[in-house]
């Protein structure tokens, strides 16, 4: 076998190594200046360079953006309540029996399943999943939908890896 040296490679010295490094470090930093000047019919054209006289609009070093930041949940002070009321001649433990049989989402969309979504997407379509295993580390869960009226004789089940839906597994029980 034919071993390269440093003389046969002129190339691959220390300072050819070290050049592009260098390069960098003294490269100047970019300016990213951005203006909104008024183009043509009023319209608000951004660029890098300045407005001609006459036409500028905003300069954002000048006059940056503001920024808004909205809370996620309830004002402070708020609270929320959810009512209900059962359906005409439903009693109070018919109602939770109804609640319990019909998941939010369709089951008939589980056949529309495709691997790529994630687990909230799923929950969305189809509703929560009657079983689940594993995913105590997150890493891989196994979510089991059994046989529904919109989806009859239809056992499916899908495999999440990190929150993502990477197999879908339908078999015909009966």
């Amino acid at each position: 076998m034919l071993w390269l040296t440093n003389a046969s490679r002129p190339w691959f010295h220390p300072r050819w190594v070290l050049l592009p490094g260098l390069l960098l470090i003294a490269a100047p930093p970019a300016g990213a200046t951005v203006y909104k000047c008024r183009g043509e019919n009023g319209t608000p054209v951004y660029q890098d360079a300045p407005c001609p006289k006459g036409q500028e609009l905003r300069d954002f070093d000048k006059d940056p953006p503001t920024v808004s930041v909205l809370p996620l949940g309830p004002s402070p002070g708020t609270s929320t309540v959810r009512t209900s009321t059962p359906a005409p001649g439903v009693t109070s433990k018919g109602a939770a029996k109804a609640k319990k049989e019909s998941p939010a989402g369709n089951a008939a969309d589980r056949k529309f399943l495709r691997p790529g979504i994630n687990e909230g997407e799923v929950v969305t379509r189809v509703g929560a999943p009657d079983m689940k295993s594993g995913g105590s580390n997150r890493k891989s869960m196994r979510w089991m939908y059994l046989p529904a009226p919109q989806d009859p004789h239809t056992l499916t089940t899908l495999t999440f890896e990190h929150g993502q839906l990477i197999e879908v597994e339908r078999k015909i029980v009966k």
